[in-house]
């Protein structure tokens, strides 16, 4: 279709797409009418459209103009008093250069050529015969193909096809007990309608708190524009109906990663099933191919402080030391915190610089957040703090005693039942891990360092601590941490062993 592209670039270009009178006489005032959208965080939107509607007494045909051009039809409900629907029609095929040649096989279309040097204007009549590929024509006795070649031409069509709309537009049949004007509603599922989060976060370090504003940016990709609606945010994922599976990627351990410890507060807000709504105040139009950011929430003064972090995995041996991250720490909570239910998206970090300019310090992506929540999100990797994990030491040790660890049985062809047991050494291993982390700043930090990959599975869970240099807290089966302080221009080295069955 690249030719026929290009000839529509053309046919454009000469100024002239006639068309019958009855779309032309089409106001371009939108038809919709009380409009109120509900936009889920899938890409998912319910929009409800109420019109006042003259419907005729007996079997009519409604047209609801100005509808979405991805509307899913068998999602669609229609009421009106004293009416019900029989038959419903979507038109999806829009008026346009290519969809008028496609529709015009068969049919006779009149050429208009300019000449170029005298401008003279000559018409001919011509039979469109395919489009494939580029537009192939009959005139006379002669077959020609329209050639992308710079020429003026135009092409006049002597009516519209009847299934080629200047708008989306749904029809209805419906059956009415009688006639008159009165309101008419319809409710549909869309796609390309959906909204984001993002956080603008000030963090003030000396005082220890962030100024956090939320936004929500709305995009409209569904061919249609929605003016002066009421519109309603969810933030959930509703199930669509179509078979999920669950997997389990194997994931290397991250050594800098954002934690969230879920709240277990209830946010003073409207729900509908286990989802929370964020209303945007006063109606607003979403045009097609538009952005729009709409603020949602602005708190300051919220309690934060700067966390350096770094997670380790299992028999980590770095060949260099690695930066720490750093991160910013802070609650959602009702008391000192920012007080809601954050909806998933991303917080951008901003820091004020010595001349009281903000600079960007980094961004961190979060899921949907019950209030309450504990969040430490991590911002990049700090300069002037490092670590470097080593295995210093390593040591099998056997037991005295073996394991019985599996019984069989087993039923041979002939009937036979063989039953036995399987014997093998229990082993255990002793390691030793080295720490080592420095500090160029001129002022003493705290790193929370976190061993991860202690659990290989239920037969390895007897994980001993036979020593370590600073007191470890058991985060999980897998993972433990250590708070070490690093003194200002210095280097602490901070030693562990494990017993371990791996």
């Amino acid at each position: 279709m690249a030719n026929l592209g290009r000839w529509k670039r053309a046919l454009l270009a000469g100024g002239l797409l006639a068309t019958s009178t009855a779309v032309l006489s089409q106001s371009d005032d939108n038809a919709q009418g009380d409009l109120a959208i509900t936009i889920y965080s899938n890409g998912q939107a319910l929009v409800q459209d109420v019109r006042q509607i003259a419907i005729a007494a007996g079997r009519s045909r409604i047209e609801f103009p100005d509808v979405s051009a991805q509307i899913r039809p068998e999602t669609l409900s229609f009421a009106a008093s004293g009416a019900a629907i029989v038959e419903q029609n979507f038109d999806f095929d829009l008026l346009t250069p290519q969809k008028m040649m496609e529709k015009a096989i068969g049919q006779t279309v009149t050429l208009i050529r300019t000449n170029p040097a005298t401008g003279v204007e000559t018409r001919e009549r011509a039979k469109v015969l395919s489009t494939a590929g580029g537009v192939v024509i009959q005139i006379g006795e002669r077959i020609e193909v329209l050639r992308d070649d710079g020429l003026p031409v135009r092409v006049v069509f002597d009516r519209v096809p009847p299934n080629l709309r200047a708008r989306p537009t749904l029809s209805v049949n419906v059956q009415s007990d009688r006639a008159g004007t009165r309101p008419a509603s319809i409710r549909y599922l869309t796609p390309g309608l959906g909204w984001t989060t993002d956080y603008v976060a000030l963090f003030d370090e000396a005082r220890g708190t962030i100024d956090v504003q939320g936004w929500v940016t709305l995009t409209n990709n569904t061919g249609t524009t929605f003016s002066n609606a009421d519109t309603l945010l969810v933030a959930g994922n509703p199930a669509t109906g179509q078979q999920q599976y669950n997997n389990y990627p194997y994931r290397p351990v991250p050594r800098g990663t954002s934690q969230v410890r879920p709240g277990t507060e209830s946010a003073d807000r409207e729900q509908v099933g286990d989802f929370y709504l964020y209303p945007i105040a006063g109606r607003t139009t979403i045009a097609n191919a538009q952005t729009k950011q709409v603020s949602f929430l602005d708190v300051q003064g919220v309690a934060a402080r700067k966390v350096y972090g770094h997670t380790v995995g299992w028999l980590a041996n770095y060949d260099e030391p690695q930066n720490v991250s750093s991160q910013i720490a802070f609650s959602s909570s009702s008391s000192g915190g920012l007080g809601d239910a954050l909806p998933g998206g991303t917080v951008r970090f901003y820091q004020r610089d010595r001349k009281g300019s903000p600079q960007f310090i980094g961004e961190s992506g979060i899921d949907h957040t019950p209030m309450g929540s504990e969040l430490t999100l991590r911002t990049g990797d700090a300069f002037d703090v490092l670590v470097k994990s080593e295995v210093e030491n390593r040591n099998r040790i056997t037991a005295d005693e073996w394991e019985r660890v599996e019984r069989y049985k087993v039923t041979m062809p002939n009937g036979d039942v063989v039953t036995g047991e399987r014997e093998r050494p229990k082993t255990f291993w002793t390691t030793t891990m080295r720490y080592t982390l420095t500090n160029a700043k001129s002022s003493p930090v705290e790193v929370e360092l976190v061993q991860a990959g202690l659990d290989y599975g239920w037969w390895s869970r007897d994980l001993r601590i036979l020593s370590e240099d600073v007191p470890g807290k058991q985060l999980n089966a897998d993972k433990r941490e250590y708070v070490i302080t690093v003194p200002a221009n210095g280097e602490r080295v901070v030693r562990v062993t494990y017993a371990t069955r791996y």
